[in-house]
């Protein structure tokens, strides 16, 4: 796999039971780039390892006066020397494109992911977690699977030097092949302790970016009730303790390179000393003492990808392990506990278009083609409702297993695709994603509603005017003007407006809307439920509200209490004949409903007297 190749068809399907097991599943998809980059790093380090033995023959034949070995050495250090360079070069570019592909292949599976859960993914995982999973850990990953083949190289390097000094000089290479074990692996017992520190550095930076991004989605929120100080006094006291926490891991992999530096100066030492001393017994050449001083400081280069390799493990475990559990997740715990079966579920065919949309967890029902509106006292049922009226809810028992059926048929038994595509429902607060207003409604839909129409229907007119003011010079079409993200440059009610043209847009068999107009004032509000009853004519919509300017345009109400539909009927009938509907939609007290009751039952005692 090449850069100019990504993304990836298919990213495949990795294997989410740990941090090892993913990278491990990483690691095996990208044999190939693994294979060119050791190749080409074995090439490199292999001139590096012919250096020390060049340099020592150089000297030799000096010491002899041996013109003619000493030109053959002069050429065998300019094809060492071309070794080195084309082996670096290209070590370090398969080491990227294997670093690059890898995190690519990361981000591809979190986005896949990510359209699976939806919104069950910042319910499952904190929101500062998800940043840090789509940003520094996957460069973290790539960093891992990008130094394995140049530790590799290294490492083969390393033995290449070791065994070449025990036949070109075994007095010396005896005492190299002893020490660099010893040197390579002196700080492995200190790993343990520096990955514990840094995996609690990244844990407190979690939070702190948590912190950060909940702060910024309710920034507004906090300017209204000034609460800038107490958020910003938190934030910095998390960043405080962000920063003890890397000065304390930094300490540790301080030591680690210090060990790094001072074990290969001893061995260094040690060999000089060593060797002046055999050279001075005549037990070996000049030459070779200079062949093994040059060897012990060439090692030092390959010795670094033994730090390296380590850090780089150290970080991208924990890195790995997050991602590995967003991986994991499922819509519902169900799922997950699962037992796998060995014969596939046969999966129901659509139904026709036209059926009734029924919950059978609340007894609510929304005929076709008509306009529903659902009444409930607890707005948290009301998104509960909203979420299971789509089909795979989250939490599937909170309705007693009983899945929603549309024409009959289980949404839950169907593919979430198809489902999706059938029923669609917009939430309290849905979201707008940075781009043009044209990109805005660049949704799948049936094509048979315009975005003018849906705008319009919307009462979208004054957000396109505000749209084409704010928008750069040049840009003479409110469609080609830019949105930022999430719509922060906009209010609440532009916002909305826009989500639910773009709800319009999509013209799904079946709509639900969840408070579609919470934001936007009673005039605007009436415009647009005339809107959504004269485009939808025809077409199933559901809206969960209490506004009784929405209420009063549906084709049928319904009165949702205590988890199942307790009434039917219009608006107005419900209005003057049920108290509980009475009371959710006008927000009467009980001690009015009391006295209301009471008028009530004086009227009919005057009447009948």
């Amino acid at each position: 796999m090449q850069i100019s190749d990504l993304p990836y068809p298919d990213p495949g399907v990795p294997d989410a039971r740990s941090g090892p097991r993913f990278l491990w599943w990483l690691g095996r998809g990208q044999l190939g780039g693994q294979a060119k980059s050791l190749g080409w790093g074995m090439l490199h380090f292999s001139g590096v390892a012919g250096l020390p033995y060049a340099v020592g023959l150089g000297v030799g034949a000096v010491v002899d006066r041996d013109s003619t070995r000493l030109l053959l050495v002069g050429g065998l250090l300019v094809l060492l020397g071309a070794a080195i360079s084309l082996g670096d070069a290209m070590l370090h570019r398969t080491a990227v494109t294997n670093w690059i592909t890898a995190a690519a292949r990361v981000q591809q599976l979190l986005a896949r992911k990510t359209a699976e859960l939806g919104s069950a993914l910042t319910r499952r995982v904190a929101a500062g977690e998800v940043v840090a999973v789509s940003t520094g850990d996957v460069e973290k990953i790539g960093w891992f699977v990008e130094a394995v083949s140049r530790f590799l190289a290294a490492a083969f390097a390393v033995v290449l030097v070791c065994v070449g000094l025990l036949f070109y000089a075994p007095a010396l290479g005896a005492v190299v092949a002893v020490g660099v074990p010893v040197v390579a692996l002196a700080a492995l017992p200190l790993l343990p302790r520096a990955t514990k520190r840094a995996d609690f550095q990244r844990e407190k930076a979690g939070k702190a970016t948590e912190l950060a991004s909940d702060t910024v989605a309710g920034l507004r929120v906090l300017r209204g009730i000034g609460g800038e100080e107490l958020f910003l006094g938190r934030y910095r006291e998390a960043s405080q303790e962000v920063r003890r926490a890397a000065v304390r891991s930094a300490r540790m992999w301080a030591l680690i390179s210090a060990i790094q530096v001072v074990l290969p100066g001893a061995l260094m030492i040690t060999v000089v000393w060593y060797g002046a001393t055999l050279v001075l017994d005549g037990r070996i050449e000049v030459g070779e003492l200079v062949a093994a001083f040059s060897a012990v400081a060439t090692l030092l280069y390959p010795l670094r990808h033994f730090e390296e390799i380590a850090m780089a493990y150290s970080f991208s475990r924990p890195s790995a392990q997050r991602a590995a559990r967003v991986l994991s997740l499922t819509r519902t715990d169900a799922d997950a506990d699962a037992p796998a079966v060995a014969e596939a579920v046969a999966v129901p065919d659509a139904p026709a278009p036209g059926g009734d949309l029924y919950d059978p967890g609340t007894g609510l029902l929304a005929p076709a083609g008509r306009f529903t509106a659902v009444v409930c006292g607890d707005p948290d049922l009301a998104g509960r409702l909203a979420e299971r009226l789509g089909g795979h809810p989250l939490d599937a028992t909170a309705a007693g297993g009983a899945p929603v059926l549309l024409g009959g048929v289980a949404l839950d038994e169907l593919a979430l695709d198809t489902a999706r595509t059938l029923v669609l429902v917009q939430d309290k607060d849905p979201v707008l994603l940075s781009g043009t207003l044209r990109e805005l409604f660049d949704v799948p839909a049936s094509g048979a509603v315009a975005p003018g129409p849906a705008l319009e229907a919307a009462q979208c007119g004054d957000v396109l005017d505000a749209l084409l003011q704010s928008a750069p010079e040049g840009v003479a079409d409110a469609m080609d003007a830019r949105i930022t993200e999430r719509g922060r440059s906009l209010s609440g009610g532009q916002r909305q407006r826009l989500a639910l043209a773009r709800s319009l847009v999509t013209d799904p068999e079946v709509l639900v809307l969840d408070e579609p107009t919470s934001a936007v004032d009673s005039h605007t509000e009436a415009r647009i439920a005339d809107g959504i009853a004269a485009l939808r004519a025809g077409r199933t919509t559901v809206v969960l509200a209490s506004s009784p300017l929405l209420l009063d345009r549906a084709d049928r109400v319904v009165l949702i209490h205590g988890g199942a539909a307790v009434a039917t009927g219009t608006h107005r009938g419900l209005l003057h004949g049920e108290p509980r509907y009475r009371a959710v939609v006008t927000r009467e007290t009980d001690e009015e409903q009391r006295l209301a009751r009471l008028e009530e039952a004086l009227t009919e005692i005057e009447e009948s007297a």
